[in-house]
């Protein structure tokens, strides 16, 4: 019974981390990534489609990525798409071949996205704080209808702060790989 708390505390608290890289792959660095356009969705014939499934990807250099849509009347649904989307793209069309130019992020705005990738990982640590308290509340409930003994109670909370402390060290280790990512010119 206590294993399995453990077991899915560390389960929840991996998804956090999981949650918190890929909430931050949308974050924009200067440098072009297929990530980028991951969760721009698409009008295609009435229903709303992830990029991915309409148009290729792919990163042509260090600044730019270009958008092949497989169906040529896509080209202006898909160009709509990426003005209406919250990255701040303009999209250059050539033909059928749409392609993001990535402008290089002044230190304003570098440190504007390095704020707000610490907060995502301020968000993900108290997640995973809940994660703990959840957990821990499970194991008191256990210990008061006599289900484990104290020491077990005590020990298993014991390994449920190990299991927090690495947590929160993976997601530490993420923003400060994020913000490496972002400060590097």
């Amino acid at each position: 019974m206590l294993n399995e708390i453990k077991k899915d505390a560390q389960t929840r608290m991996a998804k956090s981390v999981d949650a918190l890289r890929h909430d931050l792959v949308k974050v924009r660095t200067g440098r072009a990534s297929a990530g980028l356009v991951d969760s721009i969705k698409v009008n295609y014939y009435g229903s709303e489609m992830p990029l991915s499934q309409v148009a290729s990807v792919a990163v042509s250099d260090a600044r730019s990525l270009t958008i092949t849509p497989w169906e040529k009347q896509m080209v202006s649904a898909v160009e709509k798409a990426i003005l209406a989307s919250d990255l701040g793209l303009t999209p250059n069309t050539a033909g059928t071949v749409i392609r993001l130019n990535l402008p290089a992020l002044t230190e304003e705005r570098r440190k504007e996205l390095s704020k707000h990738v610490h907060g995502e990982g301020e968000d993900a640590k108290v997640a995973i704080r809940n994660i703990r308290r959840d957990a821990n509340s499970q194991v008191k409930e256990l210990l008061k209808e006599k289900k484990v003994t104290e020491d077990e109670a005590t020990r298993t909370e014991g390994e449920i702060q190990k299991i927090t402390d690495s947590a929160i060290k993976d997601v530490d280790d993420v923003v400060k790989a994020k913000e490496q990512e972002l400060m590097a010119v």
